[in-house]
């Protein structure tokens, strides 16, 4: 198992972009996990001439232990439990009823902020690389990949920076390729194998799909496949 660290989540990116450059993709669509993953996603489409995007999926969170997660669930309403919450969900005293609803409510905040910024893209027929800035249940990245399979892409493909090998078996069924540069065999969280691992704003998140968007639409219209390298 290889062990690396990663100077931030743009230098992450970079190198997953190095692994994904020599695959025969069709019509690339990256889409980040915010808010973290868009800082990973932006190199990784920038590298690939690909659009970038967003699938939001939220965390369920034990009680009184938030940071444990009983699950995720996606934007559009599909939930994944794991096997923290089998004695609650059992209990039906609907401790996850009531934080998928409380998630949900994020998601839809989130999602207006987002999609005022540029449409849903397209997923059908594409290469579909989703990405974040680790792994740690994997419980929101299994949300996301279960919304997006739905929308009938070409391929999909996970690339994340860190993950427990553990906890890649099940995403792994979930997609067609994975691309996951560190697996270290002791894991406590995915800001341990970063130098710099500050918090992602909601406003970062907006900024960098107006200005990948932008860029790769005037590119376009100049006859290019948009922007690429690490202008």
């Amino acid at each position: 198992m290889s062990v690396m660290s990663y100077e931030d989540r743009e230098d992450a990116g970079w190198r997953l972009a190095e692994r994904l450059k020599s695959l025969p993709l069709k019509d690339p669509l990256v889409l980040a996990i915010p808010r973290g993953g868009i800082e990973v996603g932006l190199p990784i489409a920038r590298a690939l001439g690909a659009e970038l995007d967003v699938v939001l999926s939220r965390k369920l969170r034990a009680p009184r232990q938030p940071e444990l997660a009983l699950g995720a669930v996606s934007e559009t309403g599909e939930v994944y439990l794991n096997r923290h919450a089998e004695g609650m969900t059992e209990a039906g005293d609907g401790v996850v009823e009531r934080e998928c609803r409380e998630q949900m409510a994020e998601i839809a905040r989130r999602g207006t902020m987002f999609r005022a910024v540029r449409p849903r893209a397209a997923v059908e027929g594409r290469s579909v690389i989703v990405t974040d800035d680790g792994i740690a249940t994997g419980s929101t990245m299994i949300a996301a990949l279960r919304t997006v399979r739905g929308q009938r892409p070409h391929e999909l493909i996970v690339a994340v920076p860190v993950a427990p090998e553990d906890r890649l078996a099940e995403v792994r069924a979930l997609c067609d390729r994975l691309v996951c540069p560190c697996v270290p065999e002791t894991f406590w969280a995915v800001g341990q194998f970063y130098r710099e691992f500050g918090e992602v704003s909601d406003e970062r998140v907006v900024e960098v799909l107006r200005e990948h968007h932008r860029h790769r639409s005037a590119g376009m219209k100049r006859g290019g496949r948009g922007i690429s390298g690490a202008g």
